[in-house]
């Protein structure tokens, strides 16, 4: 047997005497940024009360900033840094995004993906490389496992592939989340028209090209104006924000005209509170037509190309959405879809329908395939 296997069978005899003897359950959920906690937030908060099973948080590339990241897991959250995380023995480890945690004694490996939108398609959606090494794959959409299949990264009668959908956008669809009751909560009269802004990161994105100069028109025209910026928008690296402070940018623009830069990692809310999108190309373009809502996309070529996004996403997003390339067209599409909100409405639902997988359940299906993982039985 090779050292590989052996070690890997004494990992298996290590479990099954941990099932057998110890009732709890350990579980580690390891995130670079807010977001990809986010990603895994619903199924913490579906688990936590039972006390069979005991929650872990890490970050094994960015440990200097883990208060942060799991700021939105509460007070009680168990942050451990990843040196104490080697040696533990943890039944399950969650991660959404491509991240390995080094775990001597070893865990079930569940990869839950967190975004849609098609960027670096040779990492996330063909991966170049193989994620057989993962023991559950949870997959947003059947078109995202068929990509897996096809560009060899796993075997097509995998045991590890799993269609779950995307967990934490439940909230969107089973209602939740009240338009009216989020703005009252950001302290904007519902009675004004909300139009959110969520560029993707990258110095290539809408924010560095034309983002200061389109929000201080949508508040000029008066619109209740937010501004929803991804994680990596926030760091001051090039190769994320353009070297650019944009929070500092944009608080007092917002300020001056009652809009709101979005604190909270996860979009959901603020998808709930606008009546109009506007995106380049991200995940929240596609997520926001779970509430079958206009979206106005800025057309970013060097994006597109730059971040490896694959021309089908490109397409799907274009075909739902208004496509712009300058301000004044933003805001001509902007006062047009406000007027004409059910323009597109069968297209979106039907990429919608595309990209999620039976949305509104997916929560309750990652819970379950979890405690199937931890061979533990579900309350109740």
């Amino acid at each position: 047997m090779s050292l590989r296997g052996t070690i890997n069978f004494a990992r298996r005899i290590e479990t099954g005497l941990r099932a057998r003897f110890n009732p709890v359950r350990r579980v580690l959920i390891d995130a670079r940024t807010p977001m990809n906690y986010s990603v895994a937030a619903p199924i913490y908060r579906a688990m936590r009360d039972d006390s069979r099973v005991a929650f872990y948080f890490t970050s094994s590339e960015k440990p200097g900033r883990q208060a942060d990241i799991f700021r939105e897991a509460g007070c009680g959250a168990r942050v451990i840094t990843p040196r104490r995380a080697f040696p533990m023995k943890f039944d399950a480890y969650l991660a959404s995004d491509i991240l390995w945690a080094r775990l001597l004694r070893g865990a079930c490996r569940i990869q839950m993906f967190h975004g849609v939108a098609g960027k670096y398609g040779n990492v996330y959606d063909s991966p170049e490389f193989s994620m057989r090494d993962w023991d559950r794959l949870f997959f947003i959409n059947s078109r995202r496992l068929s990509a897996f299949v096809r560009s060899g990264a796993i075997d097509g009668e995998s045991r590890a592939a799993r269609l779950v959908g995307m967990p934490k956008l439940d909230c969107l669809v089973d209602g939740s989340l009240k338009r009216d009751e989020v703005l009252t909560s950001l302290e904007i009269d519902p009675a004004r028209q909300t139009v959110l802004y969520a560029p993707t990161w990258s110095p290539y994105s809408s924010l560095n090209a034309m983002g200061e100069e389109l929000v201080e028109a949508l508040c000029a025209k008066g619109y209740a104006v937010l501004v929803k910026l991804h994680d990596r928008s926030r760091d001051p690296e090039y190769m994320h924000s353009g070297g650019v402070d944009w929070c500092a940018r944009l608080e007092p623009v917002l300020a001056e005209h009652g809009g709101v830069l979005a604190v909270g990692s996860n979009a959901c809310p603020y998808l709930a509170a606008a009546d109009v999108l506007i995106t380049d190309h991200s995940s929240v373009g596609f997520e926001f037509m779970l509430l079958d809502r206009p979206v106005v996309r800025i057309e970013m070529p060097k994006l597109i190309a730059e971040t490896n996004i694959s021309p089908d996403y490109v397409d799907l997003l274009a075909a739902a959405s208004t496509s712009v390339t300058s301000v004044k067209q933003a805001l001509t599409a902007v006062e047009y879809a406000l007027e004409q909100p059910a323009h597109l409405s069968e297209e979106r639902r039907a990429v919608a329908r595309e990209i999620f997988y039976e949305p509104g359940t997916a929560t309750q299906r990652a819970v379950q395939e979890l405690y199937q993982a931890i061979e533990l039985d579900p309350p109740g």
